[in-house]
């Protein structure tokens, strides 16, 4: 075994006790990555001068008999597309790799450090965050750390990635269309999409303005929480979770389901007694709104930079972004029309439950050299149909936990959704799962 060998909690506890100190800790860390990154590929730079005075700083309060911060001496994965002073925010692609370095941190980086976390490193991912599979043209494509011949998921790969190959124990990405809960489900550790708007985009890089959302990867569900907690600065309420009514979604979320999915499925339905079934109304054309909306403002971000560097973009992601440019207005307006309506019927699935339960993909992993996978019947691409579950749920902006499923193979996830602003709900259910066995972090 490689890398970090205690979890969150159990890692701050230490450094805040003195047992161990963030400096060491983080020569230690950084030395790591350096030895096995070339195995996965999750990292595109070491923050090696801020990393180091981070843990200084930490190191500088423990020896003072001052609190340190509740993730003191933690290092943390940030995806490349959140300012960190002194850094070029990249976004995963090179057009921006000549842009003035970013004069101050992103809110949420501030806030990790602010709670005696060390930013450790920048992360891959897919370019401009369009993907659901960090594949990137530049930067190379990052690997599962389970099975290297499979991918990690996208768009914020690398932080996922990372986080399950023990090289940071917490990781920051963004979910537009399902860009940490694809990633969390495949590499087999704990996400959270908040709850749109709760947590602070200043100082990231927009995809698709109207549905970006931010959130942390960990490798323990009090991780996941301690870190949430530290992103918007303040501690959330305790719950009774046994007075949780838990539902499962079904129709377009009970179909399509590998074996193993669905098996793992179903056995966690059947722990938490959600024997309740609640379909939502028109998912298809969610989705459907969620890709047209998702290309159509995509688009808007980037047709100045690609009437003059077209041929610096991702070949991929450059015809995307195109597309979305010639998208008819009327159609954008539909969309957006759908997504009001869609939100008003997951609110009213929330009538009489609490949490609702759906699969975050279809199964495992895919390989690199695996294109397609059989959705209805048909083989379709694998890389486009990874976010069929979390791509629906976007329009709605409701706070969506990845829970690493604790199953044989490799890792499947499972969704909890919640109402808007009951991230407190998803994780007392979180840390239920995890006491009773039934969801654990699959590290390396």
């Amino acid at each position: 075994m490689s890398g970090l060998q205690q979890r969150t909690l159990g890692l701050a506890a230490s450094v805040r006790k003195g047992e161990i100190s963030a400096r060491d800790l983080t020569v230690k860390t950084l030395a790591d990555i350096e030895a096995r990154d070339k195995d996965y590929n999750c990292v595109t730079r070491l923050l090696m001068h801020r990393a180091l005075e981070a843990a200084e700083r930490v190191d500088r309060l423990v020896l003072q008999g001052q609190d340190p911060g509740p993730l003191a001496g933690v290092p943390f994965g940030i995806k490349d597309l959140f300012d960190v002073r002194g850094e070029i925010t990249t976004a995963g692609s090179k057009v921006l790799a000549n842009d003035l370095p970013a004069t101050q941190d992103a809110t949420l980086v501030a806030h990790m450090i602010a709670a005696g976390a060390i930013p450790i490193a920048l992360t891959n991912m897919d370019e401009f965050a369009y993907g659901f599979a960090t594949i990137n043209a530049h930067y190379g494509n990052t690997r599962n750390p389970h099975v290297p011949e499979r991918l990690a998921g996208g768009s914020s790969g690398g932080s996922a990635a990372g986080v399950a190959a023990r090289m940071f124990s917490l990781g920051l990405g963004s979910d537009t269309n399902g860009s940490i809960r694809v990633p969390a489900s495949l590499c087999g550790i704990w996400g959270l999409r908040a709850t749109q708007g709760r947590l602070s985009v200043e100082g990231s890089y927009p995809f698709v303005p109207s549905l970006d959302t931010v959130g942390p990867f960990a490798d323990s569900a009090g991780g996941l929480k301690a870190c949430f907690e530290a992103l918007c600065a303040r501690s959330l309420a305790d719950v009774d979770v046994g007075s949780l009514r838990i539902a499962r979604l079904g129709g377009w979320f009970g179909e399509n389901m590998s074996a193993p999915m669905q098996t793992a499925i179903d056995r966690l339905s059947m722990a938490l007694g959600a024997t309740d079934v609640v379909e939502l109304p028109e998912v298809a054309r969610a989705r459907a709104a969620a890709f047209v909306i998702s290309a159509s403002e995509g688009a808007g971000q980037h047709l100045k930079r690609l009437r003059a560097q077209a041929a610096d973009y991702d070949p991929a992601v450059r015809d995307r972004l195109l597309a979305g440019a010639l998208l008819p207005s009327t159609l954008i307006f539909q969309a957006h029309r759908l997504r009001n309506w869609f939100r008003d019927r997951m609110h009213e699935a929330f009538a009489k439950t609490d949490i609702l339960l759906a699969p975050a993909l279809v199964g495992e992993a895919p390989r690199f050299d695996q294109p397609e996978i059989e959705i209805g019947g048909k083989m379709v691409s694998a890389r486009a149909n990874l976010g069929l579950y979390t791509q629906p749920l976007t329009l709605a902006g409701f706070p969506v936990l990845t829970a690493p499923m604790k199953v044989p193979g490799l890792p499947l996830g499972a969704q909890l959704i919640a109402r808007p602003g009951r991230e407190d709900q998803l994780f007392a259910l979180a840390e239920k799962l995890e006491a009773a066995g039934l969801a654990e972090a699959r590290l390396i």
